[in-house]
């Protein structure tokens, strides 16, 4: 099997350590082991004696209770039953994806999107037929050419809600018509909901299982719960035949996730409104920065985030977007995703939910380097 590099992760394996400002990373300001059990009201020195008893077993081979009952509380109509926990949402994808698509299959991925989603596919022999976000279209799905796409023989139709790396957030009306074309054609849709869990309004944010009977929803610890060192992630599906094939395929994969992984992540699941109430203030004061900075940066444009932590910023230079983003590391010691790792030439992801401070002095950082080219 070949596979494309992995442009994204690539990237951040090469020059995240090098960074003085750190736009690349995606995740709500990361906790710490101490911070966590005082957000979530346990006394440090208690729990951590507690912990030193614990059995370093496979523990609960399919997730423990308690974290399965405290990830089915993310959606409206799940059952604990539904949920299968995961390394990571890059394992989640990768065993929805290995367990359902099969070689000849064909199957439509929107794009900018995570890597996975295409790269995965293609390396086993689908078809993937890519549905273009466009600026002009807000980096929402244009529903006629997804029904174009899609025919009798579409096995998945693959989405990003909230888009990774534009922020855009599909509406629950414009969702409800992506499962009718998925149920025209009988296919699955996969949603990558890494970035769902804390929206402006403060609303319930739709899923897309709570929709769609064939719909699959993959989250994690990472992002919205500043806990990517967890390597948590989830499959969740009331769909038994989906949940029967990655089971079985997760015998191959993974066997169990961690059981101190297990441990934390039920810990901050119990407490979800404070981590929430947490990640909200960032983003809403973080958002709020860079929103004015490109409104005042006359090189640079952009379609505001709506959610999820991530922005994809255009500027208003002929520099490729990867020369254009090591010169900004080497120069000026901020670290952005170039578009290119997107195939989004000419743009930039920035991460804006990390530190306040930091943020802001490396955008003060970007503008220089765009004025002086």
């Amino acid at each position: 099997m070949k596979i494309r590099p992995f442009k994204v992760e690539q990237w951040m394996n090469e020059w995240e350590t090098k960074a003085v400002y750190n736009l690349g990373e995606t995740c709500i300001d990361s906790l710490r082991i101490d911070e966590l059990l005082e957000l979530c009201g346990e006394d440090a020195e208690e729990y951590l004696r507690k912990l030193g008893g614990t059995r370093m077993s496979y523990g609960h081979i399919e997730g423990s209770p308690e974290l399965r009952q405290g990830i089915a509380s993310l959606y409206r109509d799940i059952s604990p039953d539904n949920v299968i926990p995961t390394h990571g949402a890059i394992g989640a994808n990768y065993q929805v994806i290995m367990s359902l698509v099969e070689p000849g299959d064909n199957m439509v991925c929107v794009k900018p999107t995570y890597q996975q989603h295409y790269s995965i596919p293609e390396s086993i022999g689908a078809e993937v037929r890519p549905l273009q976000l466009t600026y002009a279209g807000k980096f929402l799905p244009n529903l006629d050419e997804l029904s174009r796409l899609t025919d009798r023989n579409t096995k998945m139709i693959t989405i990003n809600n909230p888009n990774n790396p534009t922020g855009s957030w599909i509406p629950d009306e414009m969702t409800k018509e992506i499962v009718k074309i998925a149920e025209s054609a009988g296919a699955y849709v996969l949603s990558d909901e890494v970035y769902r869990g804390i929206s402006e309004s403060g609303e319930y944010m739709t899923s897309i299982v709570d929709l769609y009977d064939r719909g699959i929803s993959v989250g994690s610890m990472s992002k919205v719960f500043s806990l990517a060192g967890l390597r948590l992630g989830w499959i969740a599906t009331r769909d038994a035949d989906v949940k029967n094939a990655c089971l079985a395929r997760r015998d191959y994969d993974t066997i169990s996730c961690g059981v101190l992984d297990d441990m934390f992540a039920a810990l901050a699941l119990r407490h979800k409104d404070r981590l929430f109430a947490r990640g909200k203030s960032i983003i809403g004061k973080n958002r709020a920065i860079l929103d004015k900075w490109v409104r005042e940066t006359p090189e640079t444009e952009y379609i505001r985030p709506v959610a999820g932590t991530t922005a994809l910023v255009y500027y208003r230079k002929q520099i490729p977007s990867r020369e254009f983003a090591v010169r900004l590391l080497k120069e000026k010691g901020v670290l952005v995703t170039p578009g290119e790792c997107f195939d989004m030439e000419g743009s930039m992801r920035i991460g804006y939910a990390y530190d306040s401070k930091q943020l802001q002095m490396g955008l003060d950082k970007i503008a220089e380097l765009l004025r002086e080219i």
